[in-house]
C-alpha cells in the first residue's frame, strides 16, 4: 500500500484499521487459530514513530576510526571480559558443542544488546504490522509477522513481554523473527527458546547461527595488515554490492592464500611476515585505501551474513580479540 497519499492522521488510522482486518483474514487462511489472532491482533496499534525511525535512519559520516571507539569503548571490553569470566563454564560448554569460540559469542552479545541490557521496548507485533502497512517492504515484514505469530503459538514468550527494537529485532541476540525460528535454541531444556531472559539460550542461539552459516573454530576472523607502497588496489574486495550473493562473488575475486598476499607485499602491522598457514583470505577495505586494511578469513563471511556491514563485522572481530587476549583464566 502506498500511503503517501493519505493526508490526515485520522485517514491514516482508518486505512491502517482496514489493513489490519485484511491481514487478520490472511492469517486465518494460513491456519493460525482464531484465539491466537484475537489475542495478538487486539494489541496492534499504529506506530508512526516506527515508520519515522525507518525512514530517518541516521546517515552520520563515520569512518572505522570514529566508529570503533564508540562501539567498542574500554568499558565494554572490561565488561565483556568480566561477563566471560562469570559465564565461563556455560560459554565454553556451548563453544565446544557448536564449534564457535566463546569470545565471539560474547562479542556479538555485547554489540547487539549491551550484554542483554538494551533489547528494545517496542511491541513486536505492532512494529511489524506498522512496517508492513507502510508498504515499502511489505512482503518482508509480512513474513516476519507470520514468524512472530509462530513464536507466540509455540509459547516461547507471552504477548506482554514480546518486545524488541522498532524494526522487530528481539532479545539479547536481536534476532528478527525469521532468524529466531531458524536459529534460536532451547539450551537449558525448559521447553522455551528464551533469548530475552535466559543467557544460556542466547549464547547457544548465537553459536548455532554462526555454525549454521559456516563458522570454523580453527580460524579466527582476520587481521589488520600493512600494504606496500604503490599497491595494486585491484586485489581489494570490491565495494558497492547490492546483494549478499554479489558480495560473495567479489569475495571470491579477492581471495588469495596467505603466501600469495605475502608475495604481493602485505605484512603484519609490526612489519613482520604473515603467518605461514595454508588458509585463504580476502583483502577488506572498510573505508578507503588510506584507512585500515584487513585480511579477512572465512569466519568474516559468517559475521557479514549476520550483518552485512564492514564496520559491524570488524567491530565483532576487534572486541573478540580484546576479550581473548590476554587470555582469561
Amino acid at each position: 500500500m502506498a500511503n503517501s497519499q493519505i493526508k490526515s492522521a485520522q485517514e491514516q488510522q482508518a486505512a491502517f484499521d482496514i489493513y489490519v482486518s485484511k491481514l487478520k483474514g490472511e492469517a486465518l487462511e494460513k491456519g493460525y487459530s482464531q484465539e491466537l489472532l484475537d489475542t495478538a491482533f487486539a494489541t496492534i496499534k499504529f506506530k508512526p514513530k516506527v515508520i519515522s525511525a525507518d525512514k530517518n535512519q541516521p546517515e552520520v559520516k563515520e569512518t572505522l576510526e570514529t566508529y570503533l571507539p564508540k562501539r567498542v569503548p574500554q568499558w565494554k571490553i572490561d565488561q565483556a571480559r568480566e561477563l566471560y569470566k562469570k559465564h565461563q563454564d556455560t560459554l565454553e560448554k556451548v563453544a565446544a558443542e557448536y564449534g564457535v569460540q566463546a569470545r565471539f559469542i560474547v562479542a556479538l552479545w555485547g554489540l547487539e544488546s549491551n550484554f542483554g541490557r538494551i533489547q528494545g521496548g517496542h511491541p513486536v507485533i505492532s512494529s511489524l504490522v506498522t512496517l508492513a502497512f507502510d508498504g515499502r517492504r511489505e512482503a518482508l515484514y509480512k513474513s516476519q509477522l507470520w514468524a512472530a505469530l509462530d513464536i507466540l503459538k509455540e509459547g516461547h514468550i507471552d504477548l506482554e513481554h514480546f518486545k524488541g527494537s522498532w524494526a522487530g529485532a528481539m532479545g539479547q541476540t536481536q534476532f528478527m523473527p525469521t532468524s529466531f525460528n531458524a536459529y534460536a535454541v532451547d539450551y537449558n531444556g525448559d521447553g522455551r527458546k528464551d533469548i530475552w531472559t535466559t543467557e544460556e539460550d542466547a549464547f547457544a542461539s548465537i553459536a548455532n547461527y554462526l555454525k549454521s552459516v559456516g563458522w570454523n573454530d580453527e580460524l579466527t576472523w582476520g587481521r589488520q595488515v600493512k600494504l606496500p607502497e604503490n599497491f595494486d588496489t585491484q586485489a581489494v574486495l570490491q565495494r558497492g554490492t547490492r546483494t549478499h550473493k554479489q558480495w560473495l562473488q567479489h569475495w571470491s575475486d579477492s581471495e588469495r592464500s596467505l603466501s600469495q598476499w605475502q608475495d604481493l607485499g602485505l605484512r603484519r602491522m609490526d612489519g613482520k611476515d604473515l603467518p605461514q598457514r595454508e588458509i585463504t583470505a580476502a583483502l577488506v577495505m572498510p573505508d578507503d585505501i588510506n584507512g585500515r586494511m584487513y585480511l579477512a578469513y572465512d569466519n568474516y563471511k559468517a559475521l557479514m551474513n549476520w550483518n552485512r556491514s564492514y564496520y559491524f563485522a570488524t567491530s565483532v572481530g576487534y572486541l573478540s580479540d580484546r576479550i581473548g587476549y590476554p587470555a582469561i583464566n
